[in-house]
């Protein structure tokens, strides 16, 4: 095996040299926007799928336009329902992002469509997955880690049965989701408030004890990447293209606005 078909040793080369590995969400079908994220500098996408428009097709253009940038791309599938996972498993996306998992079994369930039988339920029908390796018995052996299974703690049930979930086999990375925490917690949107800053406190500190490693999304607030990534976060995904589009332009038009222009008083 001489070529990777998604980079994923790339991200943990990355999270290995401990600085902030960062990101961007993508959420609109142009395979373009993937292109221009990676020649922006992004170490990552997150290919959106939960919150957004995007099908099949959208997707695998996007983990094309990611391999071409050679640069990894995560996929959040909608829910945590194995036949949405097999589709986007047989992909071969770096890694695939689990919403809401709340309780040890929904994190068994999660890992399972990962994992061939005897260790999980995932059928055979490998599509990118086999492309670089030279036989069948190869590729099984690198299949486990081939496609990281990403857990993602966004309600405080999960906070509250952290310490199970992450004592599942299976798991490579969990991520914060601090909007939906906030949301649960009865607090939407606030993200300060000391209640829900300890709850991630909880999850930063428990995860990295567990040697697992984690990650959020977190949009474009600089001062929060750099206080967790002091507690332990080690990946961030900084807004979403749709984002980045509306901040650029307003960033622009307004640049324009506030030129002293002398035919204009």
């Amino acid at each position: 095996m001489g070529k990777s078909v998604n980079y994923v040793e790339r991200f943990r080369e990355s999270i290995a040299e401990g600085r902030p590995v960062v990101g961007t969400e993508i959420t609109l079908t142009d395979p373009l926007a993937s292109e221009a994220a990676a020649e922006a500098g992004s170490d990552f996408l997150w290919i959106e799928t939960e919150h957004s428009h995007l099908d099949l097709p959208s997707v695998v253009a996007h983990l094309l336009a990611a391999r071409a940038a050679q640069i990894p791309a995560f996929v959040r599938v909608a829910w945590n329902d194995p036949v949405l996972i097999k589709r986007v498993i047989d992909l071969a996306p770096a890694g695939i992002i689990i919403p809401m998992v709340c309780t040890p079994e929904e994190a068994k369930t999660a890992v399972s469509a990962f994992r061939y039988p005897p260790n999980g339920i995932r059928g055979w029908g490998p599509v990118r997955n086999m492309m670089y390796f030279d036989s069948t018995d190869e590729y099984i052996a690198a299949a486990p880690n081939q496609v990281l299974c990403i857990i993602q703690i966004e309600h405080i049930d999960a906070v509250h049965n952290l310490d199970a979930i992450l004592a599942v086999p299976g798991i490579h990375s969990i991520v914060i989701g601090p909007g939906d925490l906030s949301v649960s917690m009865g607090k939407p949107g606030k993200r300060d408030d000391p209640e829900i800053k300890k709850m991630i406190d909880t999850i930063i500190s428990k995860t990295t004890a567990s040697g697992l490693m984690i990650g959020t999304s977190i949009g474009f607030d600089t001062d929060t990447v750099c206080n967790w990534f002091e507690k332990g976060v080690q990946w961030f995904a900084l807004g979403d293209t749709i984002g980045h589009i509306s901040e650029g332009t307003a960033a622009v038009m307004q640049g324009v606005r506030d030129l002293k222009l002398s035919r204009y008083k």
